[in-house]
């Protein structure tokens, strides 16, 4: 039996469609509607870090004599399923398809638009 602080983690990395530097858009939760540039991906854990969205603080003790305590700001995690691609050009947010484009190469585009990513 797992205890409280024990929990069991997946192994093997999960596959993303969200890559880092991809603009996204909460779909779910607390921060419902924002959007913001993925700045972290945790594939092991299926989450992701958006910019702007799911802010924490967290109160720093001095860690030098001399020197005052401060309070730093810094996002969270959010589960991948919670999270939607953002198209910034036509304004909206879509599914994402992996598809072998003619030349043999793997391609990203919008399920809504059919627009191109990669």
């Amino acid at each position: 039996m797992l205890d409280a602080k024990q929990t069991k983690k997946p192994s093997l990395p999960i596959k993303m469609r969200i890559r880092k530097g991809d603009t996204v858009q909460v779909i779910n939760g607390k921060e419902k509607g924002k959007t913001g540039e993925v700045l972290k991906t945790m594939p092991i854990e299926n989450r992701v870090v958006v910019q702007g969205v799911n802010l924490r603080t967290r109160h720093m003790k001095p860690s030098q004599e001399g020197e005052s305590g401060r309070i730093v700001t810094e996002e969270a995690s959010l589960h991948a399923s919670n999270v939607m691609f953002y198209s910034t050009k036509k304004k909206v947010a879509s599914r994402i398809e992996v598809f072998i484009d003619k030349d043999g190469s793997k391609k990203r585009r919008l399920k809504k638009t059919g627009e191109l990513i990669d």
